[in-house]
């Protein structure tokens, strides 16, 4: 058997429990098919970089597979159908990854650098570059009109 990772995106307006009741659907599908899921991971209710079936947002659903084709079939076919299913993606791996996925590994807010100042480094000194010297030029206001340099 080949070993699979999966993930799934579901409609917006449906509930994280009718989520979990799909991932329960489809491992019903790969189980009965001879397959095994390890690792389930619902990822939330995520934004969407475009909308797709006009979604603005859509829960994800990622699920570690050993299973045969058949199986894998089967169940591409059944979220075909599904219309809360929006996107699927099915790849093969050589191997699961061990823990979290890197989605789940993302930093929290709270240890993210604040915007307001108090986390930056100091300020860039630029005084290795030379700056403009513009020598006795008259203050803005007092300077000709274009047509009138040269």
């Amino acid at each position: 058997m080949a070993l699979y990772e999966h993930v799934f995106l579901a409609r917006q307006d449906v509930s994280a429990q009718q989520v979990d009741a799909l991932v329960e659907q489809y491992k019903g599908v790969i189980e009965s098919l001879g397959g095994k899921v390890g690792r389930v991971e619902n990822w939330g209710l995520k934004s969407l970089t475009y909308r797709i079936k006009k979604n603005r947002k859509a829960h994800y659903a990622l699920m570690d597979i050993d299973a045969p084709a058949a199986a894998i079939h089967e169940m591409e076919r059944q979220m075909r159908i599904n219309e809360d299913v929006l996107r699927y993606m099915t790849i093969a791996v050589e191997a699961h990854e061990e823990g979290p996925s890197a989605m789940m590994q993302k930093r929290d807010r709270d240890d993210r650098p604040r915007r307001d100042g108090d986390d930056r480094g100091p300020r860039r000194d630029f005084g290795d570059r030379p700056r403009r010297d513009f020598g006795d030029r008259p203050p803005r206001g007092d300077r000709p009109a274009r047509e009138d340099r040269a």
